[in-house]
């Protein structure tokens, strides 16, 4: 059903063009700057999840070891404080997509990710990090009829997943698009994704690493001096750190290493935040037990409850700018907040009236096996994570793991993965970029319109290993 535009127009009025999670009372003052010049054993780069993991960790395997972490703006500022808050358990971005690449070792990822959830859940009670963890599960919602089959399918046989035939998934969250659904329930943790961030922050200056903020890096080189140790050095504004080695999760923004960055480019994705629902609302979609929620189509949306009882609505409309280029001003789109608000009153007319507090948006690194690819430069003493490809709230934790088991150089189960050991097809340069990804995204919108039923350009993709299937 097509909402007057009016309608919409007065559920965004006043919106503020920001992120819900960042814009907090809550969020602590800003750290100085790094000013002069710092030594440490480590240098992190980027005071993101997969930065402040790989500091964190590396402390925690050797306390001795000094850790200085620099990040460009603020902590959490960029994809970390403006994402879902979907904690998952999956490292390939889902278990089709790792079936589909890995067969034989999936068993092994899915095992480490979960291990990796467990951990994520215990990390967050040993340093009392409130983020508002709620390991409620995921629900994957059919909302056509072809999709009913293919979640039928996927639940067959399985333990982990219940699925729910309409009247079971309307009596979990009432909306009238769903057809049917499944429950992972172990898979998924809901969090405050910027007091996550905010709170990793704390706890690395808690065990001994140096944070400074608003300190960018524009240059990573060998100290060819005279020193014995001839380490590395980071060059930044007004400042230096000089490295034994470093650790890069700088992610959607330009790497260091350069010859990684045509494996990832920059996807926008866009969120609304309502207001906090009455008792009545909430009685009005159910929704007792709170699980993030996700559809079944190729251009999905996801959503989930906040602890105050705001829902967050976001995805669907996945933008990329020609040049690959990362500017604020992409962050706020007025035609996408308007296309997702009458979406979700679709979804829920229930909520008429209901107002938006928050829209906004940001970048994401997607790569094109849509998640993360690792390695290392300089001889081994620099190593890298990117290409979460929206996935990274849990998987962050993951790579942090893989790049301190690079630098460390000795096999571990995690560095003996193909997963690990092999790159992403990189993507191509302008205007193949930007055709390619328009194609692709056009192709997409036709498979969700055609029961599914995928064109000769989805169906190439797929053949070569560059297919997404949500």
């Amino acid at each position: 059903m097509r909402r007057p535009g009016g309608e919409v127009h007065e559920a965004l009025r006043g919106a503020r063009p920001t992120s819900y999670w960042l814009d907090s009372p809550g969020r602590p003052p800003a750290r100085p700057p790094l000013v002069g010049e710092v030594t440490a054993d480590l240098a992190v780069v980027g005071g993101g999840y997969s930065g402040l993991w790989t500091a964190l960790l590396a402390k925690e395997r050797d306390p001795d070891r000094t850790v200085v972490l620099v990040e460009g703006d603020r902590i959490g500022w960029a994809a970390s404080g403006r994402n879902g808050g979907f904690c998952a358990a999956s490292l390939t971005h889902g278990e089709a997509n790792g079936l589909e690449r890995w067969p034989d070792e999936y068993p092994t990822l899915d095992r480490l990710g979960h291990d990796n959830l467990d951990q994520i859940g215990a990390t967050l009670d040993r340093y009392e990090i409130d983020c508002s963890f709620e390991r409620t599960g995921e629900l994957t919602v059919a909302t056509e009829d072809h999709q009913v089959a293919e979640l039928r399918d996927w639940a067959d046989g399985r333990d982990d997943l219940q699925f729910l035939d309409r009247e079971a998934v309307q009596a979990e969250v009432a909306s009238p698009t769903y057809r049917a659904g499944v429950w992972e329930r172990g898979g998924t943790a809901l969090v405050d994704p910027a007091r996550l961030a905010w709170g990793l922050a704390e706890a690395c200056e808690r065990v001994g690493v140096r944070v400074f903020e608003h300190t960018r890096v524009d240059g990573l080189s060998r100290d060819h001096g005279t020193r014995a140790d001839r380490g590395l050095v980071l060059r930044a504004e007004r400042g230096a750190v000089r490295a034994r080695q470093v650790a890069l999760g700088t992610n959607v923004f330009p790497s260091l290493v350069k010859r990684t960055r045509l494996h990832t480019i920059p996807v926008y994705d866009h969120a609304l935040m309502t207001e906090p629902l009455s008792a009545e609302q909430r009685r009005a979609i159910g929704w007792a037990n709170r699980q993030g929620i996700g559809d079944s189509a190729n251009r999905f949306h996801y959503y989930r409850l906040t602890d105050d009882d705001r829902i967050l609505w976001g995805g669907y409309d996945a933008i990329y700018h020609f040049g690959g280029r990362v500017r604020a001003a992409y962050d706020h789109r007025p035609a996408t907040s308007d296309l997702l608000a009458r979406q979700f009153f679709d979804t829920f007319p229930q909520l008429e009236g209901l107002r938006f507090t928050h829209a906004w948006g940001g970048p994401i690194d997607a790569s094109t096996r849509f998640c993360a690819f690792f390695g290392t430069a300089h001889g081994g003493d620099v190593a890298y994570a990117a290409g979460f490809t929206g996935l990274g709230v849990g998987a962050t934790r993951f790579g942090a793991q893989v790049m301190l088991d690079l630098l460390a150089g000795r096999p571990t189960e995690r560095t003996e993965l193909e997963m690990v050991r092999t790159k992403p097809v990189p993507f191509p340069p302008e205007p193949l970029a930007s055709v390619g990804i328009q194609a692709t995204r056009w192709s997409l919108a036709r498979a969700d319109e055609r029961q599914g039923r995928r064109n000769l350009w989805l169906r190439t993709l797929d053949r070569l290993g560059l297919g997404f299937d949500s």
